[in-house]
């Protein structure tokens, strides 16, 4: 094995630390909607038109349910025990049913004293189902989707879950994805099958020495972080002022994960390339850059969240007092807002500046160390710019014999860079895929596909490096060898076939 001299790596997080802690990032689910966050105590969190706190999450397990009570407290749901299909009254078929509005006693005032009172949403479906006239109408299928239906309305039920890269990529998929947004350009059609098969086609594993180059917010240096688990080294290259990494903060990864992670702007790729970078090319950079990595938490958070404060603030507004308003407001317009004992000192908030920009010098020094070695185990490109020039440049670091994958929403970008790779040489396997989902229902006497699936998740183009040799590289003997390529083709003529003389 090459690796074998090699000094191990950090250890992983014990798997048997399953227990929520106060500072952990945690995923919020809700039926089939999810949101990330992180633990911390007295922390108002929005979801699903409810608010809450985390307090009481900190020293259970990830998998817990939990129901939201009166003043925002949350409380592990007691599992009950439901009836059994023989004690329930079903009708037939649902023919005689009319839906009129009349079958339902109860009036919307009526539900809204209930809440009022501080009764269960458990206890307002029961209520429900009594005042309903139709109901044991209903065949059985129907009294279950009803009941489905009323639960996901009235009972506030949310279930606290470990991130993964499933997990978060469903999150932010089903985050309107086909919508168009300035702010946030890195949202774009990667769905959760075509992040899997990126991470398979590009051979991710423990001990590798991968290259990213992504606009999806972190989410595939997330996923590649997740799967090495924390063995091996990740040189991320990222336009701009300093990489988003607002989907990777969301795994929650431990320090020892941080310590194989390097980051290279790519406007200084083609310097490496030519052999004319150098370290005064980075403290050339301006200083906006540096302050922009300072401040990535900040805006991580901004950009994760930028969907979701619409919506927030306005349930904000109604559910905070003015103070807290004006507080909310200041954060939101200054961009240099920072905690009171930040502000007090501002000598010690520029020390802590330089020394952040010096440690980033010394991160990029290492990743342009790294890449000048040219022997990376892969490359994977998923970003909004056009993936030829970025291919075409970066298999330049990637040793022979290894994978490399790219991602885009559209096929055309794809084409033509599967053509000038072809044209380029140094590549063999190539292949354009597109992979195809559809979701299934499964229930008892009612499995089938649903009715709506995924019109596309995009498209990838995957192959292997090979080792360019002096034909290809020498433009001079390409006449050449097209030549000698052709005399090789060349069918030769048939020959006659003598037949069998026979006896007679």
């Amino acid at each position: 094995m090459e690796d074998s001299g090699e000094q191990p790596g950090p250890q992983p997080p014990h798997p048997g630390d399953h227990r929520i802690r106060d500072g952990d990032y945690v995923v919020l689910k809700r039926e089939d909607v999810f949101k990330a966050v992180q633990v911390q105590r007295r922390k108002k969190v929005t979801f699903e038109k409810q608010w809450f706190y985390l307090d009481n999450v900190i020293g259970h397990s990830y998998g817990t349910t939990f129901e939201v009570t009166n003043g925002g407290s949350l409380q592990p749901k007691k599992k009950k025990e439901e009836p059994t299909s023989e004690t329930k009254e079903a009708g037939t078929d649902n023919r005689n049913i009319i839906d009129d509005g009349k079958s339902q006693k109860l009036t919307q005032d009526d539900i809204k004293a209930l809440k009022d009172k501080g009764i269960k949403g458990e206890e307002i479906v029961q209520q429900l189902i009594e005042n309903s006239t139709t109901f044991r109408d209903k065949t059985e299928f129907a009294q279950d989707k009803y009941i489905k239906k009323k639960k996901k309305k009235y009972e506030a039920i949310i279930t606290v879950v470990k991130p993964s890269t499933r997990i978060l990529s469903v999150m932010y998929y089903a985050r309107e994805p086909g919508k168009i947004n300035i702010l946030l350009p890195h949202k774009f059609h990667m769905r959760y099958d075509t992040l899997a098969q990126m991470l398979t086609l590009g051979n991710i594993r423990a001990g590798n020495k991968m290259i990213v180059m992504e606009t999806c917010a972190g989410l595939v240096l997330g996923a590649m972080m997740e799967r090495m688990g924390g063995f091996g080294s990740i040189i991320q290259l990222y336009p701009g002022g300093g990489p988003v990494r607002a989907a990777t903060a969301c795994f929650g990864f431990p320090e020892s994960f941080l310590s194989g992670l390097y980051e290279f702007p790519l406007n200084k790729v083609d310097s490496l390339l030519n052999g004319t970078f150098s370290a005064e090319m980075l403290s050339s950079e301006p200083k906006d850059s540096a302050s922009v990595e300072e401040s990535n938490g900040t805006l991580e958070e901004k950009q994760a969240s930028e969907q979701e404060n619409e919506d927030s603030m306005a349930e904000a507004s109604e559910s905070n007092p003015p103070e807290e308003q004006e507080t909310m407001e200041i954060v939101s317009q200054d961009p240099e807002y920072k905690e009171p004992k930040e502000r007090g000192s501002r000598k010690d908030y520029i020390q802590e500046k330089q020394k952040r920009q010096e440690e980033q010098r010394k991160r990029q020094l290492e990743a342009a160390a790294l890449l000048s070695e040219r022997n990376a185990d892969g490359l994977i490109v998923a970003s909004r710019f056009h993936p030829t020039p970025l291919l075409l440049s970066l298999l330049d670091f990637v040793a022979p014999s290894r994978p490399f994958v790219a991602y885009c929403q559209y096929k055309e970008p794809l084409l033509e860079c599967y053509t000038k790779l072809r044209e380029r040489g140094g590549v063999i396997n190539l292949r354009l895929s597109e992979t195809w989902l559809r979701n299934y229902q499964v229930l008892p006497d009612r499995s089938h596909p649903k009715l709506l699936m995924s019109g596309g998740g995009g498209y990838l183009l995957s192959g292997f490096t090979v080792a360019m040799d002096n034909l290809r590289a020498d433009p001079s003997l390409k006449s050449n060898a097209s030549t000698l390529e052709l005399h090789k083709t060349e069918e030769p003529a048939a020959k006659k076939r003598k037949c069998p003389e026979s006896d007679s």
